[in-house]
Protein backbone atom coordinates (compact mmCIF):
# COMPACT_ATOMS: atom_id res chain seq x y z
CA UNK A 1 0.00 0.00 0.00
CA UNK A 2 1.20 3.85 -0.39
CA UNK A 3 1.38 5.36 2.58
CA UNK A 4 2.34 8.94 0.65
CA UNK A 5 0.62 11.79 2.03
CA UNK A 6 0.55 15.03 -0.10
CA UNK A 7 1.11 17.48 2.75
CA UNK A 8 4.90 17.42 2.93
CA UNK A 9 5.19 17.64 7.34
CA UNK A 10 2.40 14.83 7.52
CA UNK A 11 4.35 12.74 4.60
CA UNK A 12 7.37 12.84 6.39
CA UNK A 13 5.86 11.80 10.16
CA UNK A 14 4.22 9.28 7.90
CA UNK A 15 7.37 7.79 6.97
CA UNK A 16 9.29 8.15 10.34
CA UNK A 17 5.85 6.22 11.98
CA UNK A 18 7.05 2.94 9.31
CA UNK A 19 10.73 3.62 10.24
CA UNK A 20 10.17 3.58 13.95
CA UNK A 21 7.55 0.39 13.61
CA UNK A 22 8.63 -1.68 11.21
CA UNK A 23 6.40 -4.73 10.30
CA UNK A 24 2.98 -3.24 11.59
CA UNK A 25 0.72 -2.61 8.86
CA UNK A 26 -2.66 -2.20 10.04
CA UNK A 27 -1.03 0.60 12.85
CA UNK A 28 0.20 2.21 9.40
CA UNK A 29 -3.11 2.30 8.05
CA UNK A 30 -4.82 3.55 11.06
CA UNK A 31 -1.95 6.40 11.48
CA UNK A 32 -2.40 6.77 7.26
CA UNK A 33 -6.08 7.64 7.34
CA UNK A 34 -5.76 9.75 10.39
CA UNK A 35 -3.05 11.95 8.93
CA UNK A 36 -4.71 12.27 5.70
CA UNK A 37 -7.81 13.67 6.89
CA UNK A 38 -6.76 16.00 9.17
CA UNK A 39 -4.74 17.80 6.63
CA UNK A 40 -7.60 20.88 5.91
CA UNK A 41 -6.81 21.31 9.63
CA UNK A 42 -3.05 22.34 9.30
CA UNK A 43 -3.46 26.03 8.34
CA UNK A 44 -5.67 27.04 10.83
CA UNK A 45 -3.87 24.86 13.98
CA UNK A 46 0.05 26.02 13.75
CA UNK A 47 -0.04 24.60 17.32
CA UNK A 48 -0.20 21.02 15.94
CA UNK A 49 3.18 21.66 14.48
CA UNK A 50 4.75 24.27 16.70
CA UNK A 51 3.98 22.14 19.86
CA UNK A 52 4.71 19.00 18.02
CA UNK A 53 1.36 17.42 19.58
CA UNK A 54 1.30 14.93 16.25
CA UNK A 55 4.80 13.25 16.74
CA UNK A 56 3.71 12.95 20.92
CA UNK A 57 0.39 11.00 19.46
CA UNK A 58 1.84 8.29 17.10
CA UNK A 59 3.81 7.46 20.07
CA UNK A 60 2.09 5.31 22.65
CA UNK A 61 3.00 6.79 26.14
CA UNK A 62 3.51 3.01 26.97
CA UNK A 63 3.80 -0.50 25.79
CA UNK A 64 3.75 -3.45 28.11
CA UNK A 65 3.98 -7.00 26.84
CA UNK A 66 4.05 -9.88 28.92
CA UNK A 67 3.95 -13.52 28.96
CA UNK A 68 1.18 -15.65 30.25
CA UNK A 69 1.19 -19.27 31.25
CA UNK A 70 -1.94 -21.44 32.27
CA UNK A 71 -2.67 -24.86 33.03
CA UNK A 72 -5.35 -26.57 30.62
CA UNK A 73 -7.25 -29.78 31.26
CA UNK A 74 -4.70 -32.19 30.39
CA UNK A 75 -2.32 -30.58 32.77
CA UNK A 76 -0.33 -29.35 30.10
CA UNK A 77 1.24 -25.78 30.60
CA UNK A 78 0.10 -23.24 27.50
CA UNK A 79 1.99 -20.22 27.05
CA UNK A 80 0.07 -16.85 25.48
CA UNK A 81 1.53 -12.90 24.90
CA UNK A 82 -0.09 -10.54 26.36
CA UNK A 83 -0.11 -6.62 26.30
CA UNK A 84 -1.49 -3.58 26.98
CA UNK A 85 -0.96 -0.20 24.54
CA UNK A 86 -1.54 2.74 26.46
CA UNK A 87 -1.11 5.00 23.90
CA UNK A 88 -2.82 8.57 25.75
CA UNK A 89 -3.94 9.59 28.76
CA UNK A 90 -4.47 13.49 27.97
CA UNK A 91 -8.00 13.74 28.98
CA UNK A 92 -8.47 11.14 31.49
CA UNK A 93 -7.81 7.45 32.38
CA UNK A 94 -6.72 5.31 29.65
CA UNK A 95 -9.72 3.06 28.37
CA UNK A 96 -10.28 0.47 25.90
CA UNK A 97 -11.08 -2.94 25.64
CA UNK A 98 -8.88 -6.26 26.22
CA UNK A 99 -8.78 -8.72 23.02
CA UNK A 100 -8.47 -12.37 22.78
CA UNK A 101 -8.06 -13.88 19.14
CA UNK A 102 -5.57 -15.50 17.59
CA UNK A 103 -5.06 -12.53 15.07
CA UNK A 104 -3.82 -10.71 18.26
CA UNK A 105 -0.11 -8.90 17.99
CA UNK A 106 1.56 -5.67 18.46
CA UNK A 107 0.20 -3.89 15.41
CA UNK A 108 -3.12 -4.80 15.78
CA UNK A 109 -3.44 -3.55 19.34
CA UNK A 110 -1.14 -0.26 18.53
CA UNK A 111 -3.92 0.28 15.88
CA UNK A 112 -6.57 -0.17 17.91
CA UNK A 113 -5.34 2.22 20.31
CA UNK A 114 -4.55 4.81 18.20
CA UNK A 115 -8.15 4.54 16.92
CA UNK A 116 -9.65 4.63 20.43
CA UNK A 117 -7.94 8.20 21.41
CA UNK A 118 -10.48 9.77 18.82
CA UNK A 119 -13.12 7.77 19.72
CA UNK A 120 -13.04 8.16 23.44
CA UNK A 121 -12.33 11.96 22.96
CA UNK A 122 -15.70 12.12 20.39
CA UNK A 123 -17.87 11.02 23.29
CA UNK A 124 -17.23 13.86 25.53
CA UNK A 125 -16.43 12.01 28.50
CA UNK A 126 -12.78 12.08 30.16
CA UNK A 127 -11.12 8.77 29.20
CA UNK A 128 -7.92 8.54 27.15
CA UNK A 129 -7.26 6.07 24.85
CA UNK A 130 -5.63 2.48 25.33
CA UNK A 131 -6.08 -1.11 24.20
CA UNK A 132 -4.69 -4.92 25.34
CA UNK A 133 -5.68 -8.62 24.65
CA UNK A 134 -4.01 -11.39 24.06
CA UNK A 135 -3.70 -14.03 20.78
CA UNK A 136 -5.43 -16.73 23.09
CA UNK A 137 -8.60 -17.85 21.62
CA UNK A 138 -11.70 -18.79 24.08
CA UNK A 139 -13.51 -20.49 21.53
CA UNK A 140 -13.49 -24.17 22.54
CA UNK A 141 -11.99 -24.14 25.39
CA UNK A 142 -14.20 -25.21 29.19
CA UNK A 143 -14.68 -22.73 31.73
CA UNK A 144 -12.17 -23.87 34.02
CA UNK A 145 -9.51 -23.15 31.55
CA UNK A 146 -10.76 -19.35 30.54
CA UNK A 147 -10.96 -19.09 33.96
CA UNK A 148 -7.35 -20.25 34.20
CA UNK A 149 -6.33 -17.66 31.66
CA UNK A 150 -8.01 -14.46 32.70
CA UNK A 151 -6.61 -15.27 36.06
CA UNK A 152 -2.87 -15.60 34.77
CA UNK A 153 -3.22 -12.38 32.41
CA UNK A 154 -4.36 -10.63 35.43
CA UNK A 155 -1.68 -11.21 37.70
CA UNK A 156 0.61 -9.36 35.07
CA UNK A 157 -2.29 -6.65 33.86
CA UNK A 158 -3.30 -5.94 37.28
CA UNK A 159 -0.02 -3.75 37.94
CA UNK A 160 -0.31 -1.51 35.18
CA UNK A 161 -4.24 -0.84 35.76
CA UNK A 162 -6.58 1.32 38.19
CA UNK A 163 -10.04 2.92 38.29
CA UNK A 164 -8.14 6.00 37.91
CA UNK A 165 -5.46 4.76 35.40
CA UNK A 166 -6.38 2.78 33.35
CA UNK A 167 -9.84 1.06 33.28
CA UNK A 168 -10.13 -2.00 30.26
CA UNK A 169 -12.82 -3.81 29.05
CA UNK A 170 -14.41 -6.19 26.59
CA UNK A 171 -13.87 -6.56 23.05
CA UNK A 172 -13.49 -9.59 20.77
CA UNK A 173 -13.29 -12.77 22.49
CA UNK A 174 -14.07 -10.73 26.16
CA UNK A 175 -17.37 -11.39 26.99
CA UNK A 176 -19.13 -10.80 30.46
CA UNK A 177 -17.43 -14.52 31.38
CA UNK A 178 -13.70 -13.49 30.67
CA UNK A 179 -14.56 -9.70 32.36
CA UNK A 180 -15.57 -11.38 35.42
CA UNK A 181 -12.93 -14.06 35.63
CA UNK A 182 -10.51 -10.87 35.63
CA UNK A 183 -12.38 -8.90 37.82
CA UNK A 184 -12.54 -11.63 40.39
CA UNK A 185 -8.52 -11.91 40.25
CA UNK A 186 -7.99 -7.94 40.02
CA UNK A 187 -9.87 -7.75 43.19
CA UNK A 188 -8.11 -10.38 45.04
CA UNK A 189 -4.86 -9.51 44.15
CA UNK A 190 -5.22 -5.39 45.37
CA UNK A 191 -7.59 -6.22 48.02
CA UNK A 192 -10.16 -3.74 46.32
CA UNK A 193 -13.74 -3.05 45.17
CA UNK A 194 -13.16 -0.61 42.64
CA UNK A 195 -14.52 -0.20 38.86
CA UNK A 196 -11.32 -1.07 36.80
CA UNK A 197 -13.09 -2.97 34.45
CA UNK A 198 -16.28 -2.22 32.62
CA UNK A 199 -18.28 -4.52 30.69
CA UNK A 200 -19.69 -6.60 34.47
CA UNK A 201 -22.38 -8.31 35.33
CA UNK A 202 -25.19 -6.62 36.90
CA UNK A 203 -24.91 -8.46 40.06
CA UNK A 204 -21.65 -6.68 40.43
CA UNK A 205 -20.84 -2.90 38.76
CA UNK A 206 -22.09 -3.48 35.44
CA UNK A 207 -24.63 -1.18 33.61
CA UNK A 208 -27.80 -1.85 31.83
CA UNK A 209 -27.55 -1.20 28.15
CA UNK A 210 -23.95 -2.24 28.14
CA UNK A 211 -24.80 -5.19 25.92
CA UNK A 212 -27.11 -3.21 23.30
CA UNK A 213 -24.68 0.04 23.03
CA UNK A 214 -22.63 -0.36 20.36
CA UNK A 215 -25.07 -1.76 17.99
CA UNK A 216 -27.66 0.25 19.65
CA UNK A 217 -25.48 3.14 19.20
CA UNK A 218 -24.52 2.71 15.67
CA UNK A 219 -28.04 3.03 14.16
CA UNK A 220 -28.55 5.90 16.42
CA UNK A 221 -25.60 7.77 14.68
CA UNK A 222 -27.08 7.03 11.05
CA UNK A 223 -30.41 7.93 12.22
CA UNK A 224 -28.72 11.24 12.73
CA UNK A 225 -27.34 11.30 9.62
CA UNK A 226 -30.98 10.31 7.70
CA UNK A 227 -32.51 12.64 9.57
CA UNK A 228 -30.33 15.37 8.70
CA UNK A 229 -31.13 14.66 4.78
CA UNK A 230 -34.77 14.33 5.77
CA UNK A 231 -35.05 10.40 6.04
CA UNK A 232 -35.28 7.58 8.52
CA UNK A 233 -34.74 4.09 8.52
CA UNK A 234 -38.45 3.06 7.94
CA UNK A 235 -38.86 0.68 5.10
CA UNK A 236 -34.73 0.62 3.99
CA UNK A 237 -33.07 -2.84 4.04
CA UNK A 238 -29.75 -3.09 6.00
CA UNK A 239 -27.53 -5.89 5.65
CA UNK A 240 -25.17 -6.31 8.39
CA UNK A 241 -21.80 -8.39 8.47
CA UNK A 242 -21.03 -10.33 11.99
CA UNK A 243 -23.87 -12.04 14.12
CA UNK A 244 -21.87 -11.24 17.67
CA UNK A 245 -22.80 -8.69 19.99
CA UNK A 246 -22.81 -5.59 17.83
CA UNK A 247 -24.43 -7.28 14.99
CA UNK A 248 -27.34 -8.55 17.08
CA UNK A 249 -28.00 -5.49 18.60
CA UNK A 250 -27.55 -3.27 15.39
CA UNK A 251 -30.18 -5.69 13.93
CA UNK A 252 -32.44 -4.90 17.25
CA UNK A 253 -32.63 -1.65 16.77
CA UNK A 254 -32.33 -1.11 13.33
CA UNK A 255 -35.75 -3.32 13.02
CA UNK A 256 -37.22 -1.04 15.88
CA UNK A 257 -36.72 1.64 13.89
CA UNK A 258 -38.73 0.64 10.88
CA UNK A 259 -35.91 -1.25 8.68
CA UNK A 260 -35.64 -4.76 7.68
CA UNK A 261 -32.14 -6.50 8.33
CA UNK A 262 -32.11 -9.34 5.59
CA UNK A 263 -28.34 -11.03 6.47
CA UNK A 264 -25.81 -11.55 9.02
CA UNK A 265 -22.65 -13.46 8.76
CA UNK A 266 -19.45 -15.19 10.96
CA UNK A 267 -16.40 -15.79 9.53
CA UNK A 268 -17.80 -18.88 7.73
CA UNK A 269 -20.03 -18.08 5.80
CA UNK A 270 -23.60 -15.67 5.87
CA UNK A 271 -27.09 -15.85 6.00
CA UNK A 272 -30.05 -14.28 3.65
CA UNK A 273 -33.34 -14.02 4.89
CA UNK A 274 -35.31 -12.02 2.71
CA UNK A 275 -38.34 -11.75 5.33
CA UNK A 276 -35.75 -10.37 8.25
CA UNK A 277 -33.85 -11.81 9.80
CA UNK A 278 -35.75 -13.94 13.14
CA UNK A 279 -33.42 -11.98 16.21
CA UNK A 280 -34.92 -14.53 18.65
CA UNK A 281 -33.26 -17.24 16.37
CA UNK A 282 -29.82 -15.18 16.45
CA UNK A 283 -29.95 -14.72 19.65
CA UNK A 284 -30.22 -18.38 20.70
CA UNK A 285 -27.88 -19.71 18.73
CA UNK A 286 -24.76 -16.71 19.22
CA UNK A 287 -25.94 -16.10 23.17
CA UNK A 288 -27.24 -19.41 24.86
CA UNK A 289 -25.57 -22.23 22.27
CA UNK A 290 -22.48 -20.05 20.97
CA UNK A 291 -23.24 -21.80 18.00
CA UNK A 292 -22.59 -20.60 13.98
CA UNK A 293 -24.64 -18.76 11.91
CA UNK A 294 -25.46 -21.31 9.55
CA UNK A 295 -27.49 -23.27 12.76
CA UNK A 296 -30.23 -19.98 11.42
CA UNK A 297 -31.48 -23.04 9.07
CA UNK A 298 -32.67 -25.33 12.43
CA UNK A 299 -34.56 -22.15 12.53
CA UNK A 300 -35.93 -20.66 9.05
CA UNK A 301 -35.50 -22.92 6.45
CA UNK A 302 -36.18 -21.07 4.18
CA UNK A 303 -33.14 -18.92 4.61
CA UNK A 304 -30.10 -19.84 2.70
CA UNK A 305 -26.56 -19.65 4.01
CA UNK A 306 -23.64 -19.36 1.63
CA UNK A 307 -20.75 -20.64 2.78
CA UNK A 308 -17.86 -18.14 2.61
CA UNK A 309 -13.92 -18.62 2.65
CA UNK A 310 -13.16 -14.92 2.76
CA UNK A 311 -15.17 -14.21 5.80
CA UNK A 312 -18.21 -11.80 5.16
CA UNK A 313 -17.10 -10.38 1.90
CA UNK A 314 -19.78 -12.03 -0.05
CA UNK A 315 -22.32 -10.58 1.99
CA UNK A 316 -21.93 -7.48 0.13
CA UNK A 317 -23.16 -8.71 -2.80
CA UNK A 318 -26.46 -8.30 -1.36
CA UNK A 319 -28.60 -5.54 -2.39
CA UNK A 320 -29.51 -2.91 0.55
CA UNK A 321 -29.90 0.62 0.91
CA UNK A 322 -27.53 0.63 4.34
CA UNK A 323 -24.88 -1.61 4.98
CA UNK A 324 -23.02 -1.88 8.35
CA UNK A 325 -19.77 -4.04 8.76
CA UNK A 326 -19.79 -4.85 12.42
CA UNK A 327 -17.59 -8.07 12.20
CA UNK A 328 -13.33 -7.08 11.92
CA UNK A 329 -10.92 -5.17 10.53
CA UNK A 330 -10.18 -4.92 6.41
CA UNK A 331 -13.40 -7.04 5.53
CA UNK A 332 -15.04 -4.42 3.23
CA UNK A 333 -13.07 -4.31 0.77
CA UNK A 334 -12.68 -2.30 -3.13
CA UNK A 335 -14.56 -5.25 -4.61
CA UNK A 336 -17.12 -5.20 -1.74
CA UNK A 337 -17.47 -1.26 -2.39
CA UNK A 338 -18.43 -1.35 -6.03
CA UNK A 339 -21.15 -4.01 -5.46
CA UNK A 340 -22.74 -2.19 -2.65
CA UNK A 341 -22.78 0.77 -5.01
CA UNK A 342 -24.28 -1.39 -8.22
CA UNK A 343 -26.98 -2.58 -5.84
CA UNK A 344 -27.99 0.94 -4.80
CA UNK A 345 -26.40 1.09 -1.16
CA UNK A 346 -26.40 5.00 -0.11
CA UNK A 347 -25.02 4.24 3.52
CA UNK A 348 -21.68 2.40 4.71
CA UNK A 349 -21.46 2.91 8.87
CA UNK A 350 -18.53 1.16 10.43
CA UNK A 351 -19.32 -1.18 13.71
CA UNK A 352 -16.63 -3.08 13.66
CA UNK A 353 -13.37 -1.07 14.07
CA UNK A 354 -11.76 -0.32 10.35
CA UNK A 355 -13.49 -2.81 8.62
CA UNK A 356 -13.12 -0.89 5.57
CA UNK A 357 -10.15 -0.69 3.45
CA UNK A 358 -9.20 2.60 2.32
CA UNK A 359 -9.40 2.25 -1.44
CA UNK A 360 -13.00 1.45 -0.19
CA UNK A 361 -13.48 4.29 1.91
CA UNK A 362 -11.91 6.12 -1.22
CA UNK A 363 -14.79 4.47 -3.77
CA UNK A 364 -17.91 5.08 -1.68
CA UNK A 365 -16.77 8.59 -1.04
CA UNK A 366 -15.89 8.91 -4.67
CA UNK A 367 -19.33 7.78 -5.67
CA UNK A 368 -21.51 9.73 -3.04
CA UNK A 369 -22.39 7.21 -0.24
CA UNK A 370 -21.95 8.53 2.92
CA UNK A 371 -19.56 6.86 4.45
CA UNK A 372 -19.27 6.76 8.64
CA UNK A 373 -16.21 5.96 10.63
CA UNK A 374 -16.32 3.73 12.90
CA UNK A 375 -14.10 5.91 15.70
CA UNK A 376 -17.71 8.47 15.52
CA UNK A 377 -20.43 5.68 14.54
CA UNK A 378 -19.60 2.84 17.17
CA UNK A 379 -18.74 5.19 20.08
CA UNK A 380 -21.49 3.91 21.97
CA UNK A 381 -19.98 0.68 23.36
CA UNK A 382 -16.61 3.01 25.03
CA UNK A 383 -19.32 5.38 25.98
CA UNK A 384 -21.61 3.15 27.79
CA UNK A 385 -18.30 1.49 29.74
CA UNK A 386 -17.51 5.23 30.56
CA UNK A 387 -21.43 5.59 31.85
CA UNK A 388 -20.41 2.52 33.93
CA UNK A 389 -17.28 3.89 35.33
CA UNK A 390 -19.74 6.83 36.09
CA UNK A 391 -21.94 5.00 38.16
CA UNK A 392 -19.24 2.61 39.58
CA UNK A 393 -17.99 5.87 41.16
CA UNK A 394 -21.05 6.90 42.73
CA UNK A 395 -22.00 3.22 43.94
CA UNK A 396 -25.30 3.94 42.00
CA UNK A 397 -27.29 2.06 39.39
CA UNK A 398 -29.09 3.84 36.23
CA UNK A 399 -32.18 2.23 34.80
CA UNK A 400 -32.23 0.76 31.01
CA UNK A 401 -34.02 3.76 29.88
CA UNK A 402 -31.67 6.45 31.74
CA UNK A 403 -28.62 4.77 30.19
CA UNK A 404 -30.03 4.47 26.78
CA UNK A 405 -31.41 8.17 26.62
CA UNK A 406 -27.94 9.18 27.54
CA UNK A 407 -26.55 6.88 24.76
CA UNK A 408 -28.69 8.71 22.45
CA UNK A 409 -27.85 11.73 23.53
CA UNK A 410 -24.08 10.58 23.26
CA UNK A 411 -24.20 9.51 19.87
CA UNK A 412 -26.54 12.54 18.39
CA UNK A 413 -23.74 15.10 19.98
CA UNK A 414 -21.41 12.92 18.44
CA UNK A 415 -23.00 13.48 14.99
CA UNK A 416 -23.60 16.81 15.61
CA UNK A 417 -19.67 17.83 16.52
CA UNK A 418 -18.25 15.63 13.23
CA UNK A 419 -20.43 17.11 10.73
CA UNK A 420 -20.01 20.32 11.55
CA UNK A 421 -16.23 20.41 12.10
CA UNK A 422 -16.40 19.02 8.57
CA UNK A 423 -18.13 21.26 7.27
CA UNK A 424 -16.18 24.19 9.11
CA UNK A 425 -13.08 22.46 7.37
CA UNK A 426 -14.83 22.90 3.70
CA UNK A 427 -15.37 19.14 4.07
CA UNK A 428 -19.21 18.93 4.35
CA UNK A 429 -20.40 14.90 4.60
CA UNK A 430 -17.10 13.86 4.99
CA UNK A 431 -17.55 12.30 8.36
CA UNK A 432 -13.70 10.86 8.34
CA UNK A 433 -12.06 14.36 7.87
CA UNK A 434 -15.04 15.58 10.54
CA UNK A 435 -14.24 12.62 13.19
CA UNK A 436 -10.73 12.39 13.34
CA UNK A 437 -10.43 16.55 13.23
CA UNK A 438 -12.51 16.78 16.22
CA UNK A 439 -11.68 14.10 18.02
CA UNK A 440 -8.05 15.50 17.64
CA UNK A 441 -8.56 19.02 18.32
CA UNK A 442 -9.94 18.23 22.00
CA UNK A 443 -7.01 16.05 22.35
CA UNK A 444 -4.19 18.03 21.08
CA UNK A 445 -5.59 21.41 23.27
CA UNK A 446 -5.45 19.24 26.54
CA UNK A 447 -1.75 17.82 25.95
CA UNK A 448 -1.04 21.64 24.79
CA UNK A 449 -1.82 22.74 28.23
CA UNK A 450 -0.59 19.76 30.16
CA UNK A 451 3.02 20.71 28.99
CA UNK A 452 5.87 18.54 27.50
CA UNK A 453 5.08 15.02 29.14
Amino acid sequence: MDYTINHPYLNGLMQDVMKKNPNEPEFFQAVHEFLSSIEPAMATHPELIEKQVLERIVEPERQVMFRVAWVDDNGKIQVNRGYRIQFNSAIGPYKGGIRLHPSVNLSILKFLGFEQIFKNSLTTLPMGGAKGGSDFDPKGKSDNEVQAFCQSFMRELYRHIGPDCDVPAGDIGTGAREIGFMFGQYKKIVNEFSGVLTGKKLSFGGSLARTEATGYGLCYFVDCLLAKKQDSFAGKTVVISGSGNVAIYATEKATQLGAKVVALSDSNGYIYDENGINLDAVKEIKEVKRGRIKDYLNYVPTAKYTEDVNGSKGIWTIPCDIALPCATQNELNLESAKALAANGCKIVAEGANMPTTPDAIAFLQENKIYFCPGKAANAGGVATSGLEMCQNSARYSWTFEEVDAKLKGIMTDIFNNVDTTATAVGCEDNFVVGANIAGLLKVSDAMIAQGCI
